[in-house]
C-alpha cells in the first residue's frame, strides 16, 4: 500500500516503499497526481513494476500518465523503462548526460521521441495543472543528477541525498539525530564532496520545503529538514576522504 505524503483534493503525492523485495536495496517510488494525470518519479526496476503499475491504475488510467522523471540512470531508478514505454505514453525526463544511455534499458526504437534531456541548470516541467522543478543536484551522487521540487506540496524529491538505510520508510524523520547512524555512512561514500554539498545547501536553504523525500528510507519533515541542510554543510565525503591507500593495486 502506498503512503500518502500530501493530498489537497486535486493534487497528491504517494510513496511506494515496499516493492523491492528482500534481496535488493529498499527503494521508494513516487507518484505525483494532479487531476486525472501525473508523474512517476524514479519508478525503479522490474521488482517494483507490477505493484507500482497497479497503484497507478487506482489513481488514473495509465494512458493518461504524462511524465516519468528520473533523477539519474541507475537500475533502481529506471531499469523497468522498457515496460513503462509499452504501458504508457509518458515522456521521460532525465539529464542530458544520460538521455542517450537510457535507451539501453529498452528494445530498439521504443524511446524514440520520448526522452527529454534536462539541461544542467534544470527546468520547469508541467504536470497536469501544476509545475515541478528539476533542481540541479549534480554529483549527488551521479554526474548528471536532478532532484524534483513540487511547489504544490512543498516536497523535495531528493534522490540519493538524505537517504537513510534501515529503519521504517513509512515513519517520518522529525529529528535528524535519530537518523544519522543510518544516514552518515551512506553519505560519506556516495556523495562526491563537501564542496558539492555546500553548494546544494546554499541553493535550497530558502526554498519553502516542507518535506525531503529520498529514494531510500524515510522522508524528513519538520525540524529535520533544516537540520539536514545544516548537517550536510559540515560533512567530509567522497573524494575528500580518498588518499593513496584507496588506490593501491591488490597484493
Amino acid at each position: 500500500m502506498p503512503t500518502e505524503l500530501f493530498n489537497n483534493g486535486r493534487h497528491k503525492c504517494l510513496m511506494f516503499s515496499d516493492l523491492s523485495g528482500p534481496d535488493a536495496v529498499q527503494a521508494n517510488q513516487f507518484l505525483v497526481v494532479d487531476g486525472d494525470t501525473g508523474a512517476l518519479i524514479d519508478p525503479g526496476g522490474n521488482l517494483a513494476y507490477g505493484e507500482l503499475y497497479l497503484g497507478l491504475q487506482k489513481q488514473f488510467a495509465p494512458h493518461r500518465l504524462e511524465t516519468i522523471l528520473a533523477s539519474h540512470a541507475d537500475p533502481d531508478i529506471i531499469a523497468a523503462l522498457d515496460r513503462w514505454m509499452t504501458a504508457t505514453p509518458a515522456k521521460v525526463y532525465i539529464s542530458t548526460l544520460w538521455e542517450r544511455f537510457a535507451p539501453h534499458f529498452c528494445k530498439p526504437g521504443k524511446t524514440a521521441g520520448r526522452i527529454v534531456g534536462i539541461p544542467d541548470p534544470g527546468m520547469r516541467i508541467t504536470v497536469g495543472a501544476s509545475t515541478l522543478f528539476a533542481v540541479p543536484a549534480h554529483f549527488l551522487h551521479a554526474e548528471g543528477n536532478f532532484q524534483f521540487w513540487d511547489p504544490s506540496s512543498g516536497i523535495l524529491f531528493s534522490g540519493d541525498l538524505a537517504v537513510s538505510l534501515g529503519g521504517e520508510p513509512q515513519r517520518r524523520i522529525t529529528r535528524l539525530a535519530d537518523a544519522l547512524p543510518r544516514m552518515e555512512p551512506f553519505h560519506r561514500r556516495y556523495m562526491t564532496s563537501g564542496k558539492i554539498l555546500k553548494l546544494w545547501a546554499r541553493m535550497v536553504k530558502d526554498l519553502p520545503i516542507t518535506m525531503i523525500a529520498p529514494q531510500h528510507g524515510a522522508p524528513l519533515v519538520g525540524a529535520a529538514v533544516g537540520e539536514f541542510i545544516e548537517w550536510v554543510q559540515t560533512l567530509d565525503c567522497g573524494v575528500d576522504l580518498m588518499d593513496e591507500a584507496a588506490y593501491a593495486v591488490p597484493a
